[in-house]
């Protein structure tokens, strides 16, 4: 190996280093940023697990049977009917006869 060739590989290796270590530091930020950006949308997701699960009870609150009766009861003076008064009707046929 010639001394010109020497020295150019040992320039090349003396160039290389500190883009090697530039491309670690910028990989190293770059990883940090990612693991924030992962901890952010993780707390974000929490959060929306909780608000959806709020909503849910909620939903159940207020769909429940019991409180729609107190409401008909007490806020709409509704009664339930009692079964003597209900009268059921079945219709048949309809359409065959052109109605």
């Amino acid at each position: 190996m010639t001394m010109n060739k020497k020295y150019f590989l040992l320039y090349l290796l003396v160039l290389t280093i500190p883009v090697f270590l530039g491309l670690l530091v910028w990989q190293s930020n770059r990883y940090r940023n990612l693991s924030r950006e992962i901890t952010r949308l993780e707390q974000s997701q929490a959060e929306w697990v909780e608000s959806n699960k709020k909503l849910i009870a909620g939903i159940s609150e207020y769909s429940s049977a019991d409180r729609i009766e107190d409401i008909a009861k007490n806020e709409l003076n509704l009664q339930k009917i009692q079964p003597e008064y209900l009268l059921q009707v079945k219709i048949t046929g309809g359409l065959e006869h052109g109605y």
